[in-house]
């Protein structure tokens, strides 16, 4: 860890965890080992990071946000408050034995999360989905399947009930599969039930 990186007395980080320069890891943090976390990033109160967890620059872990191994979260990402982002598609605390469970007595899948996408306060993503590029997950959602570039997802379970942009506010339907963004005016194209930026 650099200079630049401030963490928290009460925090607990790992000594082979790496922290980026300009990250900041909060009271009851939690950053485990091997775990990497790139420069200008905020571990919020009681957050959790994993083991390995691989997370990119410029990300907000809310207060509370787990993140378990073997997440990969990329630039610009958005955790909020209390979300978790799961590891274990059949969890048991025990095998069919009876015996407790350990770590090699499973196989963790992670959960993906695309540049500059965001997750709502509560929401639980389930091991193994890949959220798109700038997608928005609503606060409480559970997402069992991969959501698409731009998507707006809500519900249990999660399904895509708009579009939005980079600016994460839902896009105006221009007719013809053509969308724009009201703060930017940048504009999107709908192609096959997904959205791609438009090129000017």
């Amino acid at each position: 860890m650099g200079n630049s990186v401030r963490v928290e007395q009460s925090a607990d980080v790992d000594p082979r965890a790496v922290i980026g320069p300009g990250s900041t890891v909060w009271h009851l943090a939690q950053v485990r080992e091997d775990a990497v976390i790139g420069a200008d990033c905020i571990v919020g109160r009681g957050a959790y990071v994993g083991p390995g967890v691989r997370i990119g620059d410029r990300v907000k872990l809310q207060n509370h946000a787990l993140v378990y191994e073997p997440a990969v979260l990329e630039d610009g990402v958005f955790v909020g408050p209390a979300a978790v982002l799961t590891n274990d598609l059949y969890p048991r605390s025990v095998d069919p034995d009876g015996k407790l469970k350990r770590g090699d007595d499973w196989h963790a899948k992670g959960v993906t999360l695309r540049q500059g996408c965001s997750i709502g306060g509560r929401a639980v993503l389930v091991a193994g989905v890949t959220v798109g590029r700038w997608a928005l997950v609503a606060a409480g959602a559970v997402v069992h399947r991969d959501v698409p570039d731009f998507a707006l997802v809500a519900g249990v379970p999660a399904r895509r009930i708009k579009w939005v942009g980079r600016a994460g506010e839902p896009l105006t339907d221009e007719g013809n599969g053509r969308w724009r963004c009201p703060r930017t005016g940048e504009g999107y194209l709908e192609i096959n039930g997904t959205l791609r930026e438009a090129r000017p």
